[in-house]
């Protein structure tokens, strides 16, 4: 039996010989005919007890105040073992709070002299919507400094010592990592979106791997920690957890997959226990954990192509039939046959001149103005090809609907207030987006529907892009309408759904460690 004391911050154990020698100077009470000894509940203690055996929750479960909001039990339980565990993944699902989480955890060790100042690594499009306001809204007190913009900006900010956190995009770490070396006082670092350090070589990578060698405390976030293969963890486990995997990315990929041909390679049996076992230590719970959530309806929907579109569609299809047969496609470029043929079903082929060929889509772009007239809520529109979204904009600007475009081009501050005018206002009907930009962080619970007008090849983006609607907060039956027309849509979406498949077997694996 343990008794904790929140207002002394001290923990009753029981009296065996092993502790008494482990703390000597405890005090013996008797508590309700049991023999305990007292000790300070603080992390050392706490960490020394689990050694020995016994199951002590983390200190922060009692001891901290939970600035900023009450927190859900799941987020106890995430700051609990991140407070713990000095380098740990958080695999909480979209919209469960594991920010929150990751920010009370840090500020708890901060209070507590265990942790220093905080460096927080996201993606671009959520530095200030989904960061800087989240800690501005959980920690008041707290200074940020976003470090974007040009390099004498970023070197500026981070040169204030004044502040408390420091938030930077996963590309941008590269231009301030020479000035964190000289940095000792930030310690801590959360690694927003892991998953984008699958590659091992890539220079991000590299850079990410030697800034937070020296960190003393370092979380890495992420959904989606295997969205196309079990090898996706070794590069992540090399940031976070290198002892857990082997030095080089050959051999942990002959550990968990089987080569079936030159460029094709799949997944041994008990490769998703082998990633479950090097992304330790680890907590995952899923949105259902948080609060029951209105239904989601997922529904594809065919569409017509035009004549023109079929013609093309078809000619394309027959000429890389004709091009695989004679080994002129292989493995290394069929993606790029694969996008043209996407394109086509879209209805916008992109030439090698740059410009924008539109066929005849005339029924896809009927279906979509008749989705967003079937809910009075919100819309989002997602298109996997940027030369398609000023037409599709058009198209439903001309309708009369009050429609913003988001793409790599739109500045920070124009994303940051379109996002907010969608979800916090009335105005902005639908936003017509490229799913990269809108994958990460952002809650958009105004709207109830979601529109793939074409399949994105990307699972990770897919499924982020899908939760920007499915959140806590969301009060109205959701649905993702994906719009289909030709064999290399339907292909695309049956590509999404079986990796889908693989990825959720690894993501029950933990959510079962996890209760």
């Amino acid at each position: 039996m343990i008794y904790i004391s929140a207002q002394h911050k001290m923990i009753g154990v029981p009296v065996r010989s092993d502790l008494v020698n482990l703390f000597p100077k405890a005090k013996h009470v008797t508590l309700s005919g049991n023999n305990l000894m007292v000790v300070p509940h603080g992390l050392d203690e706490t960490r020394l007890l689990r050694n020995m055996g016994l199951d002590v929750p983390s200190p922060i479960v009692s001891h901290y105040d939970w600035e900023g909001g009450k927190p859900f039990a799941i987020q106890m339980r995430t700051a609990g073992m991140l407070t713990t565990n000095n380098r740990a993944y958080v695999l909480n699902g979209m919209g469960t709070g594991k920010t929150k989480s990751a920010l009370w955890s840090w500020r708890y060790l901060n209070k507590q002299g265990d942790a220093g100042k905080l460096l927080v690594v996201a993606p671009l499009s959520t530095l200030n919507f989904t960061w800087a306001k989240e800690i501005f809204n959980t920690l008041p007190g707290v200074k940020v400094q976003v470090l974007h913009g040009t390099k004498a900006k970023r070197l500026q900010r981070l040169d204030d010592r004044d502040a408390d956190v420091y938030i930077v995009n996963h590309d941008g770490l590269a231009v301030v990592s020479d000035a964190l070396a000289e940095r000792p006082d930030i310690d801590t670092c959360i690694l927003d979106e892991l998953a984008t350090y699958r590659n091992g070589g890539a220079t991000r990578t590299k850079v990410t791997r030697k800034v937070t060698a020296r960190m003393k405390w370092l979380w890495g976030m992420t959904g989606s920690p295997a969205p196309n293969s079990p090898t996706d963890a070794w590069a992540q486990c090399t940031v976070i957890t290198p002892h857990t995997v082997p030095k080089y990315f050959n051999r942990f990929r002959d550990e968990v997959m089987t080569r079936i041909t030159q460029f094709k390679w799949a997944p041994k049996q008990g490769a998703l226990d082998k990633v479950f076992e090097i992304m330790q230590p680890a907590v995952r719970f899923t949105l259902d954990d948080v609060v029951e959530l209105p239904d989601l309806v997922e529904r594809t929907v065919e569409i017509e192509m035009g004549p023109k579109q079929t013609k093309v569609y078809k000619q394309m299809e027959e000429h890389a039939f004709t091009a695989i047969q004679n080994k002129e496609i292989t493995a290394m470029n069929a993606g790029a046959v694969l996008s043209k043929l996407l394109q086509i079903s879209c209805g916008y082929i992109y030439t090698r001149e740059k410009e924008v060929v539109t066929l005849d889509n005339e029924a896809r772009l009927t279906a979509l103005v008749d989705a967003v007239d079937s809910t009075d809520r919100k819309v989002i529109v997602f298109v996997p090809f940027v030369h398609a979204l000023e037409a599709i904009n058009k198209r439903l600007t001309s309708e009369g609907y009050d429609v913003r475009q988001v793409s790599g081009a739109t500045p920070r501050a124009e994303r940051d207030q379109i996002f907010n005018l969608f979800q916090n206002t009335s105005a902005v009907k639908v936003i017509v987006a490229h799913p990269q930009c809108m994958s990460h962080g952002l809650t958009l619970t105004a709207a109830d529907t979601i529109i793939w007008f074409a399949p994105m090849p990307n699972l990770e983006i897919f499924e982020q892009a899908n939760a920007r609607i499915r959140r806590v907060g969301q009060k109205h039956k959701q649905q993702i309408l994906m719009f289909s027309a030709t064999k290399a849509e339907q292909k695309m979406y049956a590509k999404l759904r079986a990796k889908q498949k693989v990825q959720n077997t690894l993501l029950d694996m933990f959510a079962e460690a996890s209760e």
